[in-house]
C-alpha cells in the first residue's frame, strides 16, 4: 500500500513539474482546428484548444505551459506561451481589396486567420488576384496578423502555382529577403592577391568538374598529377562557401533557416542567392575559384600514403558531364582519358574495399522528368548509378570520411570537440525480423546476430536477387529496415557506408552542415578551437529541414508522374506491387515507374481480401488469389487527382492471364 502512495506521489510531482514550465514541441493543427504538441519525453502529446493558439499556425515550434489536469486519465491540455519558429511565412491564396487596405484568404486545409495587407504593400496586384504573401509580424491573437505580397501568380500557368505551393507547404521561402540580398551584394566578385597568398596555389594541375548536364552550381572538383616517388596526387576541392558567408550576417542566418536546397523537377529552390550559388562559389571552368581541400597521395592499390587539408586557390580546365566521362571510361578514348581511367580505377579500388569492410551495396535509381516549356512531362527517363557516378561518389566520400576522422581526434576539456557528424544506425530489429522471414520464403538466408553479419547478408541478398523478379521489392523492403540517416554530435558512425567517422563536407553551396563542417575544420587547422554548445540543436534543424525537402522532392515528382498519366487515362499498363495496407495496394508501372492505388473497393468483386501483414500481401478468402509485394499485375489507369497529387488504378484481370498465356507459348517454342 505504502509502495503504490509513494507511486502516485512521484506521479504528481512529475505532473507538478511539467504544469509549472514551459515544454517545446511542434504544433499540429488538425482541420478541425485542434492543435496537438508532441513533446519529448512526455508519453502522451498536448491538447490545445483552438482559443490558445496565441498565433501558433500548423507546423510552428512552440513552447507550451501545461495545465493542471483536472482528473486522471484525461488528455493533458496546455496554452502556447510563444512561437518560437515558424514553419513556414509564405502562402498562396486570393487579395480582397478595400477602401484603404486589403486582405489576404489563403488557400489551406488548416485553419489560420486572413492576413492583413496595406495598400502600400500590395505589389502591383488586383482585387481577386491569387498571390503569394510573406507574413510580416503577428503581436498577439487579438490582432490581425500583417503581410506583404511577394508575387502575383500566373493564373494559366498552373504547374508553376503547385511547384511554389509544395515548396512554401514544406517551410522554405520562394525568395530571399532584402536585408539578405543587401549582403550578397556586398560581396566582392574579384579575389584579391592578398587572399591568394594565404592559400595552397594549385591552379597549374589538372583539374576538372564532373556534374549533371543541366547543373550549375558546381561544389566540387578533382585534381590530378603523378609524383615522383610514384605516387598520384588527388585534390578533392570544394567551394569554399564559409570563405564569403560570415557567420550571423543575415544572409547567414537565412541560409541556415532553409539549411539545404530543393531541388523540384523543373526548379531548384537555393539555400543561397543564384549569384552566388551558380556564380561567384561554382567551380566554373577556366577561371580562379577559392576552395577547401583534402588533398591526398594515394598508391596503385588506392591506399592513402598521406594527406592535406586546407584552403586552396584552383583553375579548373574543363567542364564534364556525367554522360561524357561515361562514354570515356567505356571507350577508353577522349579528353584527359588518361587521368579519367585512372582515377576511375582507383574509385573502383575504394568502392571494392568499402563492401569487403560491409558497406551496403543497395543499387539506386533515380526518376527524371524530361518537360517542355512548360513545365509539362512529355517523357520518363531512368537514371541509374554509372562508373562515372561512381567515381565522384567515392572520391566526395573519401574526402568526407577523411576530414571527420581528422577532427574527432580533437578534444575539448577531455572531451569530443562537437562537431556535426553525419551518422546513420545499426538497422532496426523490430523491421527486420519480418523482413529476414520474407527474404527466408525466397530463399535468402539471413544472418541477425550481429551488425557485421546484417550487413554482409544484405549484400549477398542484393548480389543473388540482382535481375530476378523480387529484386525490386526485397531491396525496398530492406531500405525500410534501415534507420534515417542524421547529423548529430553523437558520432556512432555510420552503418550503410560501413564507417567509424562520417560528415558532409563536399557540397557547401547546398547544404548548410557543410559549412559547419568547414568553419570547425578551419579553427582545427589554425588552433583556434571553440566548442559550440549550440550544435546539436543545429544538428536536429538540418536534419529536420532535409526531411523536409525530401518531402518536398517527393511531392514534386508525385505531381509530375499524376500530370503525365492523365495522358494516360484508360490505358492498361504492366506493373509491380510496391506496397500492400489493409486498404489496398500500390502498383508502380514498369514502363513509367509512376505507383498508384488499387482500392481494396474495387477487387470485391471478385474476392474478398484479407491483409496478412507478415507476408506482405492480401489474401483472397474464397479464391486463395495472392497480391504481394514485387508480384507482376496488369493495371487500367482510372484516375489522376492533381489536387491530391494521386494515382488511382485498377486490376485488369485480361491482361494477366493474356500475359500470362504469352509466357506459356514462349515456353512451347523454346522446347
Amino acid at each position: 500500500m505504502g509502495r503504490k502512495n509513494s507511486k502516485k506521489k512521484k506521479q504528481k510531482q512529475k505532473q507538478s513539474r511539467s504544469t509549472s514550465q514551459l515544454v517545446k514541441g511542434t504544433i499540429d493543427i488538425t482541420r478541425s482546428g485542434t492543435g496537438f504538441v508532441e513533446i519529448e519525453g512526455l508519453d502522451t502529446d498536448i491538447l490545445i484548444r483552438p482559443g490558445d493558439f496565441n498565433t501558433a499556425l500548423h507546423g510552428d515550434t512552440v513552447r507550451v505551459a501545461i495545465k493542471e489536469m483536472k482528473s486522471s486519465g484525461k488528455r493533458m491540455q496546455g496554452v502556447v506561451k510563444q512561437v518560437v519558429q515558424r514553419k513556414r511565412t509564405e502562402f498562396l491564396g486570393t487579395l480582397q481589396m478595400n477602401k484603404g487596405f486589403a486582405f489576404f484568404i489563403p488557400e489551406s486545409d488548416k485553419p489560420m486567420p486572413d492576413i492583413f495587407i496595406p495598400l502600400s504593400s500590395i505589389n502591383g496586384a488586383k482585387d481577386r488576384d491569387r498571390v503569394i504573401v510573406r507574413l510580416l509580424e503577428w503581436e498577439s491573437s487579438d490582432k490581425r496578423p500583417v503581410g506583404e505580397v511577394v508575387s502575383v501568380m500566373d493564373e494559366e500557368n498552373t504547374n508553376d502555382a503547385a511547384m511554389k505551393e509544395i515548396i512554401m507547404e514544406a517551410g522554405f521561402s520562394l525568395q530571399f529577403s532584402d536585408e539578405a540580398m543587401e549582403v550578397a551584394a556586398r560581396i566582392p566578385d574579384v579575389i584579391s592577391d592578398a587572399e591568394i597568398e594565404k592559400r595552397k596555389d594549385v591552379r597549374k594541375i589538372l583539374t576538372f568538374t564532373i556534374d549533371p548536364v543541366d547543373a550549375k552550381d558546381f561544389d566540387d572538383a578533382l585534381s590530378i598529377r603523378k609524383l615522383k616517388n610514384g605516387h598520384y596526387e588527388i585534390g578533392v576541392h570544394i567551394a569554399d562557401v564559409s570563405h564569403y558567408l560570415e557567420p550571423d550576417t543575415e544572409l547567414d542566418k537565412e541560409a541556415y533557416q532553409r539549411a539545404t536546397s530543393v531541388y523540384l523537377p523543373d526548379r531548384v529552390n537555393p539555400m543561397l542567392p543564384e549569384h552566388i550559388s551558380n556564380v561567384l562559389c561554382s567551380l566554373r571552368p577556366q577561371e580562379d575559384k577559392l576552395t577547401f581541400s583534402a588533398i591526398f597521395q594515394l598508391n596503385e592499390k588506392a591506399e592513402i600514403k598521406q594527406y592535406w587539408l586546407g584552403r586552396t586557390v584552383i583553375h579548373s580546365d574543363h567542364r564534364f558531364t556525367y554522360e561524357e566521362v561515361q562514354a570515356i571510361i567505356e571507350e577508353k578514348a577522349g579528353l584527359y582519358a588518361e587521368e579519367l581511367l585512372l582515377l576511375n580505377d582507383l574509385a573502383q579500388k575504394m568502392r571494392g574495399k568499402r563492401f569487403k569492410n560491409n558497406a551496403i551495396n543497395f543499387s539506386s535509381q533515380e526518376v527524371r522528368f524530361k518537360l517542355d516549356t512548360n513545365g509539362d512531362p512529355i517523357g520518363i527517363m531512368i537514371k541509374e548509378s554509372k562508373e562515372a557516378h561512381q567515381l565522384i561518389e567515392e572520391f566526395m566520400l573519401l574526402a568526407n570520411r577523411v576530414v571527420a576522422e581528422n577532427v574527432s581526434k580533437i578534444k575539448v576539456n577531455d572531451k569530443p570537440l562537437p562537431f556535426p557528424y553525419r551518422v546513420h544506425d545499426d538497422p532496426d530489429e523490430e523491421k527486420l525480423v519480418p523482413f529476414a522471414a520474407f527474404a527466408q520464403k525466397f530463399g535468402h538466408k539471413f544472418d541477425t546476430s550481429s551488425p557485421e553479419a546484417i550487413a554482409a547478408s544484405f549484400n549477398q541478398l542484393l548480389k543473388d536477387v540482382h535481375g530476378k523478379p523480387e529484386q525490386h521489392v526485397l531491396e525496398q523492403l530492406g531500405i525500410r529496415t534501415m534507420a534515417k540517416a542524421k547529423y548529430t554530435i553523437e558520432n556512432i558512425g555510420h552503418y550503410g557506408l560501413g564507417f567509424v567517422n562520417y560528415c558532409h563536407f563536399t557540397s557547401p553551396i547546398r547544404r548548410y552542415p557543410d559549412i559547419l563542417v568547414h568553419r570547425i575544420l578551419d579553427d582545427v587547422l589554425h588552433n583556434k578551437i571553440k566548442a559550440d554548445k549550440k550544435l546539436e540543436d543545429k544538428c536536429k534543424h538540418c536534419s529536420d529541414r532535409e526531411r523536409a525537402a525530401m518531402e518536398a522532392e517527393r511531392a514534386g515528382n508525385k505531381y509530375k508522374q499524376v500530370q503525365y498519366m492523365k495522358n494516360f487515362l484508360g490505358d492498361e499498363f504492366e506493373g509491380v506491387i510496391s506496397g500492400v495496407a489493409s486498404f489496398g495496394f500500390w502498383v508502380e508501372t514498369v514502363e513509367h515507374k509512376c505507383e498508384g492505388l488499387v482500392s481494396i473497393n474495387s477487387l470485391m468483386e471478385y474476392d474478398e481480401f484479407r491483409h496478412i501483414e507478415t507476408d506482405y500481401c492480401l489474401l483472397g478468402q474464397r479464391s486463395g488469389k495472392k497480391f504481394r509485394m514485387g508480384d507482376k499485375v496488369w493495371i487500367k489507369v482510372v484516375a489522376a487527382n492533381l489536387t491530391k497529387r494521386q494515382l488511382d488504378y485498377e486490376w485488369v484481370v485480361a491482361g494477366e492471364l493474356a500475359a500470362e498465356k504469352s509466357e506459356k507459348e514462349k515456353g512451347r517454342k523454346k522446347k
